[in-house]
C-alpha cells in the first residue's frame, strides 16, 4: 500500500510503500515517553521505499533495554514523530510513526507488543465516554 504523510506543521514531508497487515501498537515505557501518549502506532517500511519528500527531521539516538540503537526522526520545528530506524550500516526498516500517516485511519494494528508495559485502562477503551468533538 502506498502512504504518505508529513509533520503537523508541514516542514517534513514523506512517501513509502507498507504492508497494511503490519501495523503494531507498542506499550513499552519508551514508547510511551517518546510519543507523550500511552502507547505508540508504527507501520513498518523497509528502506528503499520509505523517502522524504521534504524537510529534514532531527535525530535522536535512543538506546532500547537489549542495548539496541535505534534513531529516532522528528520535525525540529513542531516535535512531530516521523519514524525510527536502525544507526548500524546495511538494510533497515523504518518505523513510521502512523499519526503523521495520512491514510492511518486504514491502517488498523495487528500485534501489540510490550503489553506487560501497557496502562491497563488502554486494553478496553470501549468504556470511556465518547464526544465526538471539543
Amino acid at each position: 500500500m502506498k502512504i504518505d504523510g508529513r509533520c503537523h506543521c508541514g516542514e517534513i514531508s514523506f512517501e513509502a510503500d507498507v504492508d497494511p497487515e503490519t501495523v503494531e501498537v507498542c506499550h513499552c515505557t519508551d514508547c510511551q515517553a517518546l510519543s507523550g501518549s500511552a502507547y505508540r502506532s508504527v507501520v513498518p517500511a523497509l528502506e528503499g521505499t520509505f523517502v522524504l519528500l521534504s524537510g529534514e527531521p532531527r535525530i535522536y539516538v535512543k538506546t532500547a533495554e537489549t542495548g539496541a540503537k535505534r534513531a529516532q526522526a522528528f520535525c525540529p520545528t513542531c516535535g512531530t514523530p516521523i519514524y525510527s530506524t536502525g544507526t548500524e550500516p546495511g538494510p533497515s526498516l523504518f518505523g513510521i510513526r502512523l499519526g503523521a500517516v495520512r491514510q492511518r485511519g486504514e491502517l488498523r494494528p495487528s500485534t501489540q507488543y510490550w503489553c506487560r508495559s501497557a496502562q491497563d485502562w488502554t486494553m478496553d477503551l470501549r468504556a470511556v465516554k465518547r464526544v465526538e468533538t471539543q
